[in-house]
């Protein structure tokens, strides 16, 4: 089998078409024409000489969109069309620089269209095919701005033409091509007919289907027979245009079964280290010809493969210590630091995430930088003296400092620190009077309202002190307050109550009540108190026996004690079972000495009461 196909041919049956389209810049962004290629070719190749943005497209004369028609981008992979098998790949590596391309075995049953969709400068379009011999290369449209325009093609020859490919014969034994047989610019001339010989055209059967599932395509094929022992010839003994036409036939339409359709991985999301890439996975269904994206359903007899994916392109940037050590002292304990970066590979800084953080070599830590020497430093005293006159006190700044103007605590410096302050005296302070108070005393309460108290004197200053002085002497001052009230924290409900009443008897027993009430710090009713806790409300009181007595009250003299001291006065009263009683002028001499005396508990003489009961009676101071 030769090249051109041909059991035993020598190469001549089929000529070879190629030529490169190389037109850097186009009128505008979208589909260009590059080249046409005529039925009946075979080992089609259209190669995109150096990866770019733009796209090549295919479509049959009858206007159907075989490959990226219609802008719409199809993935690589196979496509049908005018009676061939194309291969569309389209590397996406990233440090690829192959363009794209068309790849098909032929031969063709239609006219195809080559078209680029332009997007940036064209780098340059090859192409190549083969002819049968017999299948003349119609020469362009000049008039048709789709070539006449955009097609440039280079010839074998290194020249460059507008028009016709280059056409060239087979040579096994020469590198496989002849020699051009005609000038570039000429279109050789249609052969004449081959004399009519005794073979004939016969229907032998179809080509394979062009889908095994989803509806596919086939054609009939006519061999070229012996007319007579109808035994297959080679096709040239046959007269080639009264061949029938091949008839397209449907076939194999049962459906496809779906299947996960994957793209090819995106970039790495880092240029160095540990990234992610991701890839388009699509389900999709082929029928009649054309891949259909579908529900993910109808895959789900299929594992879906992953969408991301970890990538490394290179080791990450590395840590670079770019400065030395640098101490925050001078002297004693700190803190000290140097730059660290993460450097690219080249030199340039680069975010930390670029490197290893593991790594990252420590910038902060502790330094000693030795001990410090220090001395003291102070101010010159303050010109104000703390009193306007006498004796008062003036300061000035004490501070230790080392030698490099780092300040201590004031203990750093050892024990003979310089004084702070001095005393000062101004003029003699003539004699005042005024009102000292005391601190105050603690609250009278835990809780609640209560008061405290301050002693509050009379004192009159003067150079050589203080000295007390009665408190009419301040009487022209206003005296400070010797008690307030005070509140340290609520008490929350507590009980209150009222005095006992009077007893219901003199003697022989009787009761005495008081009310009890709990009540809130607000003073309000509450039933927060605890029940435990409430006072009672009624008791006994006077059990003793009623026994009726007589004796006499004595008024013993101011300057007198003892029950041996001469009496002031003297009255007789009764005591009777409910209380004193007697003439109204015992009553008028005890009010009569009130001023004299005061209130005091006295035990009346035993002969008169035995069980020396209590009473109240004035007594002198």
């Amino acid at each position: 089998m030769d090249k051109c196909g041909v059991c035993g041919g020598d190469n001549t049956a089929c000529k070879l078409v190629s030529g490169l389209f190389q037109q850097h810049s186009l009128n505008k962004v979208g589909y260009h024409k590059i080249v046409e290629i005529p039925d009946g070719a075979t080992k089609i190749n259209v190669t995109e000489m150096v990866k770019s943005r733009n796209y090549l497209a295919l479509k049959s004369r009858s206007g159907r969109s075989i490959i990226n028609g219609n802008w719409a981008i199809d993935r690589p992979g196979k496509y049908e069309g005018v009676g061939t098998m194309f291969t569309y790949r389209r590397p996406n590596e990233v440090t690829s620089t192959a363009g794209e391309s068309f790849l098909a075995e032929g031969p063709t049953n239609e006219i195809l269209d080559v078209y680029v969709i332009y997007q940036q400068p064209n780098p340059g379009v090859s192409y190549e095919f083969i002819l049968p011999s017999d299948n003349p290369l119609q020469h362009p449209d000049h008039r048709n701005p789709g070539l006449n325009e955009l097609l440039v093609h280079k010839g074998r020859g290194g020249n460059d033409h507008l028009g016709n490919p280059n056409q060239e014969g087979y040579d096994p034994a020469g590198g496989g091509k002849y020699p051009p047989q005609v000038p570039n610019n000429q279109v050789p001339a249609v052969q004449p007919p081959r004399r009519q010989r005794e073979y004939n055209w016969k229907l032998s059967g179809a080509t394979e289907c062009s889908a095994s599932c989803g509806r596919g395509s086939r054609y009939t094929i006519f061999r070229c027979v012996h007319r007579l022992s109808h035994e297959q010839v080679p096709e040239n003994q046959c007269d080639s245009s009264t061949r029938p036409s091949s008839q397209e036939e449907p076939c194999n339409l049962q459906s496809c079964p779906a299947f996960w359709d994957i793209g090819e991985w995106s970039e790495c999301s880092k240029t160095c280290g540990l990234g992610m890439q991701h890839r388009q996975v699509l389900c999709r269904q082929v029928y009649a010809n054309r891949t259909l994206n579908v529900h993910t359903s109808r895959c789900r007899h299929l594992e879906q493969p992953e969408t991301t994916s970890t990538c490394q392109l290179k080791i990450c940037s590395e840590w670079q210590i770019r400065t030395e050590w640098s101490c925050s002292v001078p002297c004693g304990v700190g803190q000290r630091t140097r730059e660290v970066h993460c450097v690219s590979n080249v030199g340039d800084f680069v975010s930390d995430e670029e490197c290893n953080m593991k790594l990252r070599p420590s910038d902060n830590e502790n330094c000693d930088m030795g001990p410090c020497a220090k001395s003291w430093f102070f101010t010159e005293w303050g010109n104000k003296c703390s009193a306007e006159c006498g004796m008062g006190v003036r300061t000035r700044g004490v501070l230790c400092l080392t030698n490099h103007i780092s300040s201590l605590p004031l203990e750093g410096c050892g024990h003979e620190r310089p004084t702070d302050s001095q005393v000062c005296n101004h003029s003699p302070c003539e004699s005042r009077i005024e009102w000292f108070t005391a601190p105050w005393s603690l609250c009278s309460t835990e809780c609640g309202s209560g008061s405290q108290q301050r002693a509050v004197v009379c004192l009159m200053k003067s150079d050589e002190g203080f000295n007390v002085m009665p408190p009419y002497e301040c009487s022209s001052l206003d005296k400070p307050l010797n008690q307030q009230s005070c509140h340290l924290k609520s008490c929350g409900a507590m009980w209150y109550h009222t005095d006992w009443s009077a007893c219901s008897k003199t003697c022989e027993g009787g009761f005495r009540v008081r009310e009890v009430r709990c009540l809130s710090d607000d003073m309000l009713s509450s039933e927060g108190c605890e029940e435990e806790l409430k006072p009672v409300e009624r008791e006994e009181c006077n059990p003793e026996p009623c026994v009726p007595h007589i004796g006499q009250l004595l008024l013993y003299s101011k300057h007198g004690s003892g029950a041996k001291a001469p009496p002031l006065e003297c009255h007789t009263v009764g005591l009777v079972n409910d209380g004193w009683s007697g003439p109204n002028y015992c009553q008028t001499v005890l009010m009569r000495v009130r001023g004299d005396f005061s209130l005091k508990w006295f035990n009346i003489y035993e002969d008169l009461i035995p069980y020396r009961k209590l009473v109240k009676i004035l007594k002198d101071f």
